[in-house]
């Protein structure tokens, strides 16, 4: 009797970091279900940890900030090549920029593709022509890559759902779910540090992140006379143009209270170092800081946009403000640190939402079987 090789899952990713920290549960549930998993990224410093979890490792030439024509032709062909080479049997894009020029790559060659539309990026925050243009195109794009039956989509919030649905994609192709995934067993809910209500961010520093608002507040606060400490976690991302720069960031260093903790390993030690998590983000696809502090008994603060109100249910397990507002998030953090039993509350609530719909377990085995399907389609 023949034996059948496992079947080749290729992830199509724009940077080893985010595969290892966004993107590792489904691989590994990938695996665990009996898939032969492949990894094309830029490498920068996880080429050891993508390998050590016994995944075919793939460095690709490419930097998420290409905007010359030519640049983008010359990585649809790095990509193609390198699809002939591996001859996978399915490829997970993710992000929309390897989704976009994934798809194209694969044109004509019958391969089955997943798409995982990891939030919609800046083209869809703020108004102006430029961001309109760009969300018209990238509108029709999606359109004409995503009109085969055979392709399938994943999207991480409802906001993104409703944008996709109203493209007239079909609700076949679609699968709603909820991020990535956080590790439960690794991240437990601990009692409040001693000292002032400190505040946690997590994540790139991006303008539109809402940074500058967090830091606004945090003085806006101070000049109240409330006593608060803020931390932030995170370094820039120069590749993105919304990225604040090392000159920018020097102007708040020295603010009392406010602390800039460049890239942190410890997570589940972080959050434990808070009361309070807070993300002022313009736009998410589903932000795991908010997941990973929930998971640890940490009540929430963000801005109402889509994402970040897929995980916040306002007044339950923390509080939704208006996006930018500098006086709502200032409010809503005072409120926060007046009343330590709704903390100790929405904590608890927080802790029990993640266990329920966003374990690691439960989202590596909704996207294994978005796979199966896809696989099932082709056959």
């Amino acid at each position: 009797m023949e034996i059948m090789p496992p079947p080749k899952l290729l992830y199509l990713v724009t940077e080893d970091w985010f595969f290892i920290s966004h993107r590792l549960p489904m691989a590994r549930a990938a695996m665990a279900a009996g898939f032969e998993v492949h990894v094309a990224t830029r490498v920068d410093r996880h080429a050891q940890a993508i390998r050590a979890e016994g995944f075919v490792l793939h460095p690709l030439e490419w930097k998420r900030g290409t905007r010359s024509p030519w640049g983008l032709v010359e990585e649809v062909l790095r990509i193609r090549a390198l699809l002939r080479v591996i001859q996978p049997d399915l490829v997970h894009h993710i992000a929309v920029k390897p989704v976009l020029l994934g798809m194209i790559a694969a044109l004509g060659l019958g391969l089955p593709c997943v798409n995982s539309l990891v939030g919609m990026g800046s083209s869809f925050i703020g108004p102006g022509i430029v961001s309109s243009a760009k969300r018209f195109l990238m509108s029709r794009f999606f359109v004409f890559l995503f009109s085969n039956p055979s392709v399938s989509i994943i999207v991480q919030n409802k906001d993104d759902e409703n944008y996709l649905q109203g493209l007239a994609i079909s609700d076949a192709s679609l699968d709603l779910i909820p991020g990535s995934g956080v590790y439960t067993d690794l991240l437990q809910s601990g009692p409040e540090p001693d000292g002032p209500v400190t505040f946690g961010f997590v994540g790139r520093l991006l303008h539109d992140k809402g940074l500058k608002t967090l830091i606004d507040a945090h003085l806006l606060l101070q000049a109240r006379g409330v006593e608060l400490k803020t931390l932030i976690a995170g370094t820039p991302d120069p590749d993105n143009a919304s990225s604040f720069t090392e000159e920018e960031l020097s102007v708040y260093k020295n603010i009392e209270g406010l602390h800039f903790l460049g890239h942190v390993n410890d997570i589940p030690a972080l959050w434990q170092d808070c009361h309070v998590a807070v993300l002022p983000s313009r736009r998410e696809g589903l932000p795991k800081s908010l997941l990973e502090a929930a998971a640890c008994g940490r009540p929430l603060l963000a801005s109402d946009v889509p994402g970040c109100r897929e995980i916040v249910r306002h007044g339950d397990n923390g509080l939704l403000f208006e996006v930018d507002q500098l006086n709502a998030l200032a409010d809503a953090m005072e409120q926060m640190i007046d009343d330590p039993a709704m903390r100790l509350r929405m904590g608890q609530c927080g802790r029990q939402m993640v266990e329920e719909r966003f374990s690691s377990h439960s989202i590596g085995q909704a996207t294994v079987a978005v796979y199966q399907r896809a696989l099932a389609r082709n056959t």
